[in-house]
């Protein structure tokens, strides 16, 4: 089994939407459908994929207004993730939606609420959950073990990490202690998928990202 990711960016703030398969059943799932079903779509059809479930890293509208049509339109799979305390972001995503132009957002309520150590099984490999809050309150990374790869939302970037002015019930100490003690301890050469921006790996970010560089 060789578990592939392919990045399909969505939503006018160029989200990353990540699918993950295994090339021998070409079975998987989509992580964070913000929107642009039509791109998703066509992405699953080039990799020729059969899609099990949908997971959530955050409720955020970027990452979280398409998953209930694309629900619908794959026959119900089903969604798994955020935190419950995301809970209130989900349920208002309509009006999310529209402060940033994004017009097809509907509520979504997922199957399964995940918490810090539940286990999700994705295209024939198992991730570890890791509450992460701080850039929202429900923040979830999804952690593969054998592939040494986190999937990670807007928890931590490339050279930065998630906002957390001017969005509720964000903290800034708290992301920062979500990292220190969540992600960076996964090791320096875990890679990482985040919800912006190009991928990296624990150990860089360590190493210069400026908001890390003095808590590691």
């Amino acid at each position: 089994m060789a578990l592939q990711a392919g990045i399909v960016m969505v939503t006018p703030l160029q989200q990353n939407c990540t699918l993950l398969w295994d090339d021998a059943t070409n079975r998987g799932a989509v992580v964070d459908p913000g929107g642009d079903l039509d791109r998703i779509e066509a992405a699953i059809a080039k990799a020729g994929m059969t899609v099990e479930k949908i997971l959530l890293t955050h409720g955020h509208v970027d990452h979280a207004a398409g998953a209930a049509e694309l629900r619908e339109k794959l026959g119900g799979i089903p969604i798994e993730g955020p935190h419950e305390d995301d809970k209130f972001l989900l349920d208002n995503l309509v009006s999310s939606g529209m402060a940033f132009g994004i017009t097809d957002a509907r509520a979504v309520t997922p199957d399964r609420w995940l918490n810090e150590g539940d286990l999700v099984s994705v295209a024939g490999a198992t991730f570890a959950v890791l509450h992460c809050p701080g850039h929202s309150p429900g923040s979830v990374a999804y952690v593969n073990a054998n592939r040494r790869l986190a999937l990670v939302g807007d928890v931590l970037f490339c050279g930065s990490i998630g906002r957390t002015e001017g969005l509720p019930r964000t903290d800034h100490n708290t992301l920062i202690r979500s990292i220190k003690e969540k992600l960076l301890p996964l090791g320096d050469d875990y890679a990482f998928i985040c919800g912006h921006g190009p991928t990296s790996t624990i150990g860089q970010e360590r190493r210069t990202n400026p908001f890390l560089v003095e808590v590691s």
